[in-house]
């Protein structure tokens, strides 16, 4: 495998070659399902049928002409370098952004790797004696990202399929009404697309996250819960009231000082998780609620949103 041709028939930086080479090296891969019990799979996962249907369509089949020398071994190799950091919990990305309108081979060849996953974490979940059904629940986060990216015109990928690694790793897991993620002493709070944010739904699922990882993980001591977010950032109490879901979820949480995230543009991310869209000029974007109105005002103003960090006892 010559690195300079394989990134080059790739579209991709000779240097994203090298480091998938680097980390896969030898190690194991896994194989996908059989493609007979792929739908059934890919159901339980949560995946749309217009998503559900890409994929079946770009399957890696042996004969299949979508399927380019190059293709097939970075898929093979991206999967390896997932295992290899089976039960790790920091940011994995799993090879390098493809261009994706290339046809289903190339926009989901991420989404193979995770299916080749999904037996390797879910018997690490066993090995910890984690509920097959919070398994599944957990695994489905790929069906609802795959959707949100559909609704992002492919603008979403590219960080999706770094965040999909934390699900089949056994990094993350969903809660009730957030996904917890096990860190070094804290349980990072992730908040899904599923639903209002209410008090009650996030003391439930903290009630259950502190019950859950002693259980599983009894090694792994969890002192507090944390959270990076454009959602604990304090100039959203400028615009919306004290009673909002918003602002309730903020006074959990003692913040940290402020430090200019690395690599990380929160006017960005608010657009990408308050619209789903990156590209959309402001004065075209809905203000239907009273979140949307905040951080538009905000932003057209000539102001800009921080990434806060918190965290509270566990």
């Amino acid at each position: 495998m010559d690195p300079d041709e394989t990134a080059a028939r790739l579209g991709v930086a000779v240097e994203d070659v090298d480091r998938v080479r680097r980390l896969a090296g030898d190690l194991p891969s896994a194989p996908l399902p059989a493609k007979a019990d792929a739908p059934a799979i890919l159901d339980r996962l949560g995946v749309r049928p217009d998503d559900a249907a890409e994929i079946m369509a770009g399957w890696p089949d042996p004969d299949s002409p979508l399927w380019t020398p190059e293709l097939r071994w970075l898929l093979d190799r991206s999967v390896a370098l997932v295992r290899a950091d089976l039960g790790g919990h920091g940011w994995l990305p799993p090879g390098p952004a493809l261009p994706r309108d290339r046809g289903p081979a190339w926009r989901h060849l991420y989404a193979y790797a995770y299916l080749a996953l999904v037996d390797v974490v879910r018997a690490y979940h066993r090995d910890h004696g984690v509920a097959d059904a919070v398994s599944w629940t957990t695994l489905a986060d790929l069906g609802r990202n795959l959707a949100i990216d559909r609704r992002m015109h492919g603008e979403g990928w590219p960080v999706m399929q770094s965040w999909l690694t934390l699900h089949a790793r056994g990094a993350v897991y969903e809660l009730g009404r957030l996904q917890h993620h096990r860190g070094d002493g804290a349980i990072d709070l992730h908040i899904p697309e599923s639903g209002p944010l209410t008090p009650e739904a996030v003391t439930a699922s903290l009630d259950e996250a502190r019950a859950f990882f002693p259980r599983h993980f009894p090694d792994e001591r969890f002192t507090a819960f944390a959270c990076g977010s454009w959602l604990l950032d304090p100039q959203l109490r400028e615009y919306l009231p004290e009673d909002s879901n918003i602002i309730r979820f903020q006074r959990r949480f003692e913040l940290e000082p402020y430090e200019e995230p690395e690599g990380l543009d929160a006017d960005v991310e608010v657009l990408r998780f308050a619209f789903r869209t990156l590209t959309t000029p402001l004065d075209r974007l809905p203000r239907r609620t009273a979140l949307h109105r905040a951080v538009l005002d905000h932003l057209t103003a000539g102001r800009h949103w921080q990434w806060r960090r918190g965290r509270f006892p566990a």
